[in-house]
């Protein structure tokens, strides 16, 4: 398979945000926000974002729908709103998604975008990167300046981040890593993922 990216639009001009693409040689952007609508960004709002890439030589995919942070399958929330990422993961529409990402694997490099900088306070990390790691797919997360930060070294932030440090990749128990990973994503969804109002998601 061809490398996989992860990158957040955030507050870049478009012009930026196709040089760092480039720069790493990617022809297809998948853009996986639920709704791909900024106002405050609108120059990454539909239909003017696709337009701008096509114009700059880049294809554009869309797969909000399955891999979104803001899912409409009402299975895909819990009692209290908040989405639950591993539930979502298992839904049929997600996997569909996964398997178009995997299928244009095979034939080029491909970028997953959504809005956060960050990747780890982003649902492309949280919610779509363990499953792509399970398949044997190690994502790479472009960061500002068009910096490359492996799936590793982002795992090891999140670690820390939720105190978890003492199992990051170089650490001496690093057997429990796995284990650890598993708790530090669904803590980090507790503060990131996409909480509806409870009562909206009963009749959806």
């Amino acid at each position: 398979m061809h490398p996989l990216y992860t990158i957040g639009h955030s507050n870049l001009a478009l012009p930026m945000l196709v040089y760092s693409l480039q720069r790493h040689g990617l022809p297809l952007v998948t853009d996986v926000r639920s709704r791909p609508h900024s106002s405050r960004f609108p120059q990454f709002s539909q239909p003017e974002f696709e337009m701008g890439l096509r114009d700059a030589g880049l294809a554009y995919l869309f797969l909000g729908e399955e891999l979104g942070g803001r899912p409409d399958d009402p299975q895909a929330y819990r009692a209290d709103g908040l989405v639950n990422y591993r539930a979502r993961r298992k839904s049929y529409g997600f996997r569909a998604g996964i398997e178009r990402v995997a299928l244009e694997l095979e034939k080029q490099p491909v970028a997953l975008l959504c809005a956060e900088e960050d990747p780890i306070t982003c649902h492309r990390f949280l919610m779509i990167c363990p499953e792509l790691v399970a398949l044997g797919i190690e994502p790479r997360h472009i960061r500002k300046d068009a910096v490359l930060e492996s799936q590793a070294a982002a795992e090891d932030r999140l670690l820390a981040a939720v105190h978890f440090a003492d199992v990051r990749s170089d650490a001496l128990f690093a057997g429990d890593r796995q284990a650890s990973l598993e708790d530090a994503y669904l803590a980090q969804a507790e503060k990131h993922a996409f909480r509806a109002d409870p009562q909206a998601v009963d009749v959806w």
